[in-house]
């Protein structure tokens, strides 16, 4: 292969990324993979200065309003090499390229993919895709993670000047010894979430060597966090909690959506272990 490649594709992608020239979306995931970035069946030959990627990429974030799209593909090895796994930059509006559009939980929009025989450019070398997959998910996982530590404070500033005026029986409901126990068990969730959300942050600016450790505890550990805090707030406020009228429920299915973006809770906690006994 030659090295000069991925500078030519650095010096054409990059700048259009940092000005916001172009709006780009990352289509990694596929059916049945689980969140495993190494799990790849879509497949890219190379065919002259490019390649010709087949296969079919799921839950495609922004991908309807895109103009490109950096699609995962494998070009040697098998399903769960870590080897063999490349990127590619492909025309969103290619002729081969099928996009099916569905609106997402969140309110966002994310499409099903198809490439048929659709032509792509390499984005840097070829078989490492992984590799750069990791570092960009764990830099997404802090963002995540801050997102959701951002959530958690609005929902229970919110559920507390709720307490502080819904009444029952004669008396708000901010004044019963149990509720009160429940919203001091959300705030400790929050100050828990963003210690962890600030030294994962940290980490990532200090390009630490535990940092994919660190990005799968915190994912785990603010998700759930995350889920728990939301769960009260709409119980706390009643069947309106999950109406369009209360910033709660947005907030409530916006969390629901990052949980399960680059791996569950679930998913994180199991790789935080396996990284740990490895460490």
């Amino acid at each position: 292969m030659d090295h000069r490649e991925p500078d030519a594709q650095k010096q054409t992608f990059i700048p259009e990324i940092v000005a916001g020239a172009k709006l780009w979306a990352l289509a990694w995931t596929e059916k049945g993979s689980r969140f495993d970035l190494a799990n790849v069946t879509t497949t890219a030959k190379r065919d002259g200065d490019d390649f010709v990627l087949t296969g079919e990429k799921t839950s495609v974030l922004a991908a309807p309003w895109s103009d490109h799209l950096i699609v995962s593909a494998r070009t040697s090895g098998h399903r769960h090499d870590r080897g063999g796994v490349s990127l590619f930059v492909v025309d969103r509006r290619a002729a081969d390229l099928d996009l099916q559009s569905f609106r997402t939980i969140d309110g966002r929009r994310a499409a099903e993919i198809g490439l048929r025989g659709v032509r792509g450019q390499l984005l840097g070398r070829e078989g490492e895709g992984v590799v750069a997959l990791e570092a960009c998910r764990d830099r997404a996982i802090g963002a995540l993670c801050a997102e959701v530590v951002g959530a958690i404070g609005e929902l229970n500033s919110a559920t507390l000047e709720y307490s502080k005026t819904r009444k029952q029986f004669g008396a708000t409901i901010g004044s019963f010894q149990v509720l009160q126990h429940r919203m001091v068990d959300m705030f400790i969730a929050h100050q828990e979430a963003l210690s962890l959300m600030q030294h994962l942050a940290l980490s990532l600016d200090g390009g630490e060597a535990s940092v994919s450790r660190l990005a799968s505890g915190a994912k785990s550990k603010i998700g759930y966090a995350g889920k728990f805090v939301a769960d009260q707030a709409v119980q706390l406020h009643g069947g309106m909690g999950m109406t369009d009228d209360l910033n709660v429920g947005h907030y409530f299915k916006r969390i629901s959506s990052i949980n399960i973006q680059f791996g569950d809770p679930a998913f994180h906690l199991l790789r935080y272990a396996q990284l740990d006994a490895a460490a």
